[in-house]
């Protein structure tokens, strides 16, 4: 006669069988197991990729036990169905101690100080931090065990490509920081999906007036201290699109005297030194759109300023706020396009205009490799067919001049023989 422990132990594992869970209940030293095949431990070395493990609980040997342990076999069964199972704290027990290994939330808690022992503190090296540090804490589980396995699951839940590829960069600096031996080559490509929508000329200025259009069209229940933030936002919104201004650099300290100084004949924007590049100063592409769009009105550089005060000029995580904002408005009003959008299209009509490379990548604050390399993809089939018009027009204006250039010579050597003729009948008439 088998003890009832042991027969109830079969009876469970029958069950288990029939309804296709791969795991089955075990006994030993008093406690119940799971056992099952699972991906390879952390730390473990074997030349399969999966192993038979026992997994302890410490769910105690009896019938009560047992009603535990079923429930428990079931739920791994559907994590290995679903190819959804990670060695987490609660399967490794007192291994994940043993073994030390930490919760991302855990590491993420000592990014910062791991970081910059080995960067310098620059606006530069605070804005990529702030990068990677957000995307590692939008796309993981804090309390998952950071192994190899779990930040490869994290990576392959995201399902856009561009946040996909956007946060293995991030968990790629985590990785090296704290050492985690991990091999992303696979998740590494850049995206060939273009989700730029780069606007033309008349998208921008048709952009620009949709703000006043929202402004007569909104319900009449507004709160009044914001009732005129509109007016702000439009403003980020042409400026952005005559310079090519990163949002952020409309935000750190802005020279405002500067702008609206008779001194500035050239209409420059000054970036202010704490920006991601750099100080420099902007050049405008279309000067007329800062008449049109009103950019040098004092009222709304001093809502700017006052919008600026709210918040914490070395808090990148206040900035970055306010720059969503940026975003929403453009969402707001129902622009088809994003505010980075207006950046890549400053950089290629640039590029249509036949401003130097150099010249326009110095304008924009970065170099001419990422120039060429990251902006020019975005030429869309409309921007080329624009590109190639523009270059036949001047062709055929160069053609134009050549022909008037020909017949210009022409009427000129006519004339030179009509002044030689009239030459030759004075004489003749004069003798």
């Amino acid at each position: 006669m088998k003890p009832p422990l042991t027969q109830e132990i079969q009876q469970v594992n029958l069950r288990l069988k029939s309804a296709k869970t791969r795991v089955t209940i075990r006994e030993s030293h008093g406690c119940l197991q799971l056992r099952a095949t699972l991906p390879l431990k952390p730390g473990d070395a074997d030349i399969k990729s999966k192993k038979q493990y026992n997994i302890s609980l410490n769910i105690p040997a009896n019938l009560e036990g047992l009603k535990t342990a079923e429930e428990e076999a079931y739920e791994l069964g559907k994590l290995i169905a679903r190819k959804t199972f990670v060695w987490n704290e609660k399967y490794l027990g007192k291994e994940a101690f043993e073994k030390d290994v930490s919760t991302i939330g855990k590491l993420l808690e000592q990014f910062e100080d791991e970081y910059f022992k080995t960067h310098k503190r620059t606006t530069k090296s605070e804005h990529s931090f702030f990068y990677y540090h957000t995307r590692i804490k939008r796309y993981t589980n804090p309390d998952d065990l950071a192994t190899t396995e779990n930040l490869i699951n994290a990576i392959e839940n995201i399902d856009k490509e561009w946040a996909r590829y956007n946060a293995v960069r991030a968990i790629s600096v985590f990785c090296q920081l704290f050492k985690i031996e991990i091999n992303l080559t696979n998740y590494s490509k850049i995206p060939n999906t273009n989700s730029r929508n780069i606007p033309s000329d008349k998208d921008i200025v048709d952009g620009f007036y949709q703000f006043s259009e929202y402004e007569h069209n909104r319900g009449k229940q507004v709160n009044h201290e914001v009732k005129d933030s509109w007016l702000l936002w439009r403003w980020v919104y042409g400026m952005l699109a005559v310079f090519g201004l990163r949002p952020r650099e409309l935000f750190i300290n802005p020279d405002i005297d500067w702008w609206l100084s008779k001194d500035n004949i050239d209409l420059t924007w000054k970036v202010d030194k704490n920006c991601k590049t750099g100080e420099r100063e902007a050049l405008p592409l279309y000067k007329n759109w800062i008449q049109e769009f009103d950019l040098r009105n004092p009222e709304y550089l001093e809502m700017l300023l006052t919008e600026i005060r709210k918040k914490d000029q070395n808090n990148h995580a206040e900035i970055t706020a306010l720059i969503q904002r940026v975003s929403w408005w453009f969402r707001k009003i129902g622009l088809d396009f994003k505010p980075y959008d207006l950046r890549h299209g400053w950089a290629i009509r640039a590029h249509i205009l036949g401003i130097p490379i150099k010249a326009a990548a110095d304008n924009l604050g970065h170099s001419v490799q990422i120039h060429t390399k990251t902006y020019q993809r975005w030429f869309s089939l409309d921007m080329r067919k624009l590109a190639i018009n523009q270059a036949l027009m001047k062709r055929d204006e160069i053609e134009l001049i050549k022909d008037e250039n020909t017949g210009l010579k022409m009427e000129n050597e006519r004339l030179k023989l009509e002044v030689e003729k009239m030459k030759m009948e004075m004489i003749y008439n004069s003798n």
